[in-house]
């Protein structure tokens, strides 16, 4: 997939743990596992909003569009 979900990297530049990311932003582990693993196929503009409210950041610190070529191209 061509969006990356870098959670991880902004959980650590804010010192934010899991438990703690996860009870502010009223979200089950799992789910904020699966999204800082970058294993989610598709995440809610609120869940977004909420983590970009927590971590003090925009939706662009925390996604990133990365060009892949393992995607067939329409003839």
């Amino acid at each position: 997939m061509a969006i990356i979900i870098n959670l991880d990297v902004m959980m650590a530049k804010r010192k934010v743990g899991l438990t703690e990311l996860a009870k502010e932003v009223d979200i089950t582990l799992a789910n904020l596992s699966i999204l800082k693993n970058n294993k989610a196929k598709a995440v809610r503009l609120s869940t977004l909003d909420a983590i970009c409210k927590a971590l003090q950041c925009q939706p662009g610190d925390i996604l990133e569009y990365v060009e892949t070529d393992d995607e067939e191209e329409p003839e």
